[in-house]
């Protein structure tokens, strides 16, 4: 009886795309049936169906001596242990190794592991009887369409009768060969030999044969895999056949996730159980084997343990260096998520702490560091930044979190002394390593901001905050922060928002404990970085009242500085009393004098002085009410032009079309009547506006049609309450931004948002 065709409608009367046949007669190999060449017997014990381990051939299950026809006159196609992507173990595979070598990839097509799918198929049962030939004839024989299941220790059938009404165990399984004899006829099919006779698969084309090929000479394979591995003691089999899984996982055409799951999860179990007989030397053989799959996968958790193990029992071992930096740098390069994978944060960590143990730990954690990072200016790899400072800043809380618990377990006071000496003394080196990772972070351009925003929560742990050891050096790293001219950077050491502690309030000299300044502990340096950060906020983008109400708590170290010769303290003395931020008319007068106390005090002070009487006389009353400026005008023409008289009475000024900047906004904030102003076609961006917003709360009508600004300026004028007109033609508005306008601004009556992304959300 022919094959049915491929559309056959299965029991459902739905047509089934694919059909793998699977038909069963009687037949004997000698007979017009199609039969394999004889080959020599893998000595199989028939009585209890196990491998013999010294026959190889037997031990992969696959016949290195057959063609792909059942038929011994057609010598047509290759080689099926080729086909199967199994390739042969490795010489001295007992010798140390530390430049494994990759099998080369397989060449052709690739294909999806097959788990199940709709087939026929045919049983050839291998007697010699006269009957047993007419019936195994290919005139009688008979198909049968099954839902086929490759399991992982057997081959059954969705719907269990017929000739697949037993399981079939991977484990009886003697050969899988194609037979290309019947390709011209349309029936591609596979054979599957056990003891007592054959199976025919078949299915619909050549591609797809090939696939149920690969998929079941695989599935046999990793179940003798399994099996012998799993009970395997000694080093010289245990490596060479893990050195033949590696292999053939690298070679198998087949493209599947479960290729590599497969082969992780037996490497698993040999390793768990490993390390309870597995030398120094038999450990590193592992690790150098199985090398090559971790640098394509991630590390199942149990093999991250292992290789944490081995960090810390060898930290010196050329392994750690030869081997484990590439798996690393994989992690680092591709991982997403550690919450996934936990213990890859925890081996990395391990394999950081054995680079510092080295001879020059720091310079080749350096050099690590700077590998990932590459030859350019930015780094080509987005998640190496995140994942690294992640693993510091876990490594860390992991210490101090450790010291707490030794603390708190501690009954006595002498056994907590210890405790703390003893856990200085062990955490010392761990602590130095990761601060080490995160000053070379810190010198990267590329990296500084999206780090410094990282940090900026300060996520560690709260003991940390308050250790010296830590906070000492972690300097470097806000000092690299501070330092950088972005304000999108330096402004990361402020608090995220109101309530919380931010790296500016950590590194002053004083520090607020129950609405009490209280001397800080962390703070070594007499508040040199804290003077540094201040320095580069008020020159930048933060000279504002808001800003310095915070410092005023700070007034004690500031003058005390600001005595000292501190400029910067001496500036900001200043500001506090040019915004009258001082309350207390002693503390003002204290203030004076101690402006007045220095050459550089009172250079500051009378420059203060100066300009207190340039304001007074710019306020006065009189002047004209309405004042347009020509459209060449700059900041220099604003200022020249607002120190010639009196403009108390100024209420519209326009410098539309201008080309006037931010940098005029310090002139501009002196018109304290103004009520109309227009910046349109300016170079005015959101460092202007942060100051007009503070300063001219009574402002009524504002043009900034075709600016710079951004939705960072823009929320700024939620303080200007009496805003009733507002143009952002043509500005990088977005619709939040907008909406955030809309609810806060009570008055506001018109908003010009024509061209920009809000528009059409009026």
């Amino acid at each position: 009886m022919d094959p049915p065709p491929p559309e056959e409608r299965n029991n459902s009367g739905v047509k089934s795309p694919v059909t793998l046949q699977i038909s069963m007669a009687t037949s004997s190999p000698d007979d017009s049936i199609p039969s394999t060449p004889r080959v020599p017997s893998p000595n199989f014990r028939t009585s209890n169906n196990s491998l013999n381990l010294e026959d190889p051939r037997q031990l992969l299950g696959v016949s290195n001596l057959r063609n792909l026809s059942v038929d011994s006159s057609s010598s047509s196609g290759s080689d099926p242990a080729t086909s199967a992507g199994i390739s042969g173990s490795r010489s001295n595979c007992c010798s140390p190794s530390r430049s494994p070598v990759p099998p080369s990839s397989p060449q052709g097509p690739r294909f999806k592991l097959v788990y199940e799918g709709l087939v026929h198929v045919c049983r050839l049962n291998h007697t010699r009887t006269v009957i047993s030939k007419l019936l195994s004839s290919r005139f009688l024989r008979r198909w049968e369409g099954h839902h086929v299941i490759l399991d992982d220790n057997f081959i059954t059938s969705r719907n269990p009768g017929g000739f697949m009404e037993e399981p079939i165990p991977y484990r009886i399984i003697q050969d899988i060969y194609p037979v290309a004899r019947w390709d011209s006829c349309g029936r591609y099919c596979i054979r599957v030999v056990i003891p007592d006779g054959s199976l025919l698969f078949q299915v619909s084309n050549c591609y797809m044969r090939e696939q149920w090929l690969h998929s079941l000479l695989w599935k046999k394979s990793i179940y003798r895999y399994r099996k012998l591995l799993d009970c395997c003691t000694r080093p010289e089999i245990l490596l060479k056949e893990l050195k033949n899984l590696v292999d053939m996982v690298l070679s198998t055409p087949l493209q599947d996730e479960s290729v590599f799951h497969s082969a992780l999860n037996i490497i698993s179990d040999v390793v768990v159980k490993g390390q309870t007989w597995m030398t120094r030397i038999v450990a590193e053989e592992v690790i150098v084997t199985i090398s090559i799959l971790l640098e394509r996968t991630t590390p199942t958790s149990e093999i991250c343990d292992f290789f944490c193990w081995h960090c810390r029992e060898n930290p010196r071992s050329t392994v750690v260096l030869d081997i484990c930096t590439p798996i690393v740098q994989r992690i680092l390069k591709h991982n997403m998520d550690f919450g996934k994978y936990p213990q890859t944060r925890v081996f990395v960590q391990e394999y950081f702490l054995a680079l510092n143990c080295q001879n020059r730990g720091d310079s080749i954690i350096k050099e690590f560091v700077d590998n990932l990072h590459g030859l350019g200016c930015k780094c080509p790899h987005p998640r190496v930044l995140q994942n690294l400072v992640n693993i510091c800043v876990f490594a860390i809380y992991s210490i101090f979190e450790s010291r707490k618990t030794e603390f708190l377990e501690s009954t006595t006071a002498e056994e907590r002394s210890s405790v703390e000496t003893s856990s200085y003394i062990e955490w010392e080196a761990k602590l130095d390593c990761f601060i080490n990772i995160f000053i070379l972070l810190s010198q990267f351009d590329d990296w500084r901001a999206s780090m410094a925003e990282m940090l900026q929560p300060v996520p560690f742990h709260e003991n940390a905050t308050k250790c010296r050891r830590f906070m000492s050096p972690f300097k470097e790293v806000i000092r690299n922060i501070v330092h950088d001219e972005r304000c999108n950077v330096h402004q990361m050491v402020l608090s995220v928002r109101e309530q919380k502690v931010g790296w500016y309030n950590l590194y002053s000299p004083g520090i607020v404990i129950k609405e009490r300044l209280r001397e800080n502990v962390v703070c070594d340096d007499d508040g040199d970085l804290w003077s540094f950060m201040l320095d580069r906020l008020l020159s930048c983008c933060y000279k504002r009242r808001k800003f310095l109400q915070t410092v005023v708590v700070h007034l004690g170290p500031l003058m005390l500085r600001a005595l000292r010769g501190d400029e910067t303290c001496q500036k900001t003395l200043c500001a506090l009393l040019e915004f009258d931020l001082i309350d207390d008319r002693d503390l003002q007068i204290q203030t004076i004098t101690t402006l007045q106390s220095t050459a550089s005090g009172k250079r500051h002070y009378a420059n203060l002085c100066e300009k207190q009487m340039h304001l007074r006389q710019v306020q006065q009353k009189g002047g004209p009410r309405k004042l347009v400026l020509p459209i060449k005008s700059t900041d220099a023409d604003v200022s020249r032009l607002l120190s010639s008289g009196s403009f108390g009475d100024l209420e519209c000024l326009s410098l539309a079309f201008t080309q006037v900047t931010s940098a005029c906004a310090e002139e501009l904030i002196k018109l304290s009547s103004l009520k109309y102003l227009s910046l349109w076609s300016t170079q005015f961006d959101d460092s202007g506006l942060r100051l007009l917003s503070e300063h001219l709360p009574n402002l009524q009508s504002l043009d900034l049609c075709e600016t710079r600004v951004t939705d960072n300026g823009v929320a700024t004028l939620t303080e200007m309450k009496s805003l009733r007109q507002l143009n952002l033609n043509s500005t990088q508005l977005h619709p939040e931004t907008f909406e955030c306008l809309k609810r806060t601004l009570p008055v506001l009556q018109e908003c010009d948002v024509r061209y920009t992304e809000a528009w059409g959300y009026l």
